[in-house]
């Protein structure tokens, strides 16, 4: 059986994405560090959906443990693979760079950026054993213009798109695609401390972004009629460009 992954999928875009990929028939695993309770409304949600999946409960930022999960994950399925991996978990700790603390530069890098080695690494040879797979990384539009105050999340995100280009070079021959998503600001936690009002004004479409609608992309990345493209980066930002 084909398995969808996404990490950071208790809440927010995960959440959303996490029950697209169930409309689609995919048994999804949600990965999640913290929040329980959140996980398993999420498990209730795919369930809502018409599917089944699973909880995997770890650090994305830990390289050990998140081997260690997913090792132990293949072991208990061993007809399985995970076909499709949608990158996502995330986290901000902005400030101006003057400002900035070192634990909370190396915080973010370490989840937002280090993390996609992290999980994608042991998961590409079932893909490619199968000649087939779908990754798709969140970036962010803090990763293509870069904004004040984010220097470590700009750095993480841009670093996402670059290795997406990349990676989609390595693998392309065995029928794997490689594509990142770049939402702009999107109603979600992640843009608490925000002001929505004033920030609202610099985008045409003159509103943030439901997470559903960045699922959506995401959905049609992971679907066959995306299966001729890879090493892309959609921007999803009512407008708001560089």
């Amino acid at each position: 059986m084909n398995y969808a992954l996404v990490t950071g999928g208790s809440r927010g875009i995960g959440r959303a994405v996490a029950v697209r990929l169930a409309r689609m028939g995919y048994p999804v695993l949600v990965n999640y560090q913290s929040n329980d309770a959140a996980a398993e409304e999420t498990l209730a949600l795919i369930r809502e959906a018409g599917s089944n999946g699973e909880l995997l409960k770890f650090d994305v930022s830990n390289r050990e443990a998140t081997v260690a999960a997913l090792e132990q994950w293949q072991a208990s399925h061993p007809e399985d693979y995970i076909d499709v991996l949608v990158n996502n978990a995330g986290i901000r700790r902005d400030n101006l760079l003057i400002w900035m603390e070192p634990e909370d530069f190396e915080r973010v890098l370490s989840t937002n950026l280090y993390s996609f080695y992290n999980v994608t690494r042991p998961l590409l040879q079932p893909m490619i054993r199968h000649k087939h797979g779908r990754i798709i990384n969140i970036a962010s539009l803090s990763g293509q213009k870069g904004l004040p105050g984010q220097c470590n999340y700009s750095a993480a995100k841009g670093g996402i798109i670059a290795a997406t280009k990349a990676l989609a070079q390595e693998v392309g021959k065995k029928n794997i695609t490689v594509n990142a998503v770049a939402p702009g600001f999107v109603k979600t936690e992640m843009v608490e401390g925000l002001d929505e009002a004033e920030l609202k004004k610099q985008i045409p479409l003159n509103r943030f972004a439901d997470a559903d609608e960045i699922a959506a992309v995401v959905a049609f990345l992971a679907s066959n009629d995306a299966a001729y493209i890879t090493g892309e980066c959609i921007s999803i930002n009512g407008g708001l460009y560089t």
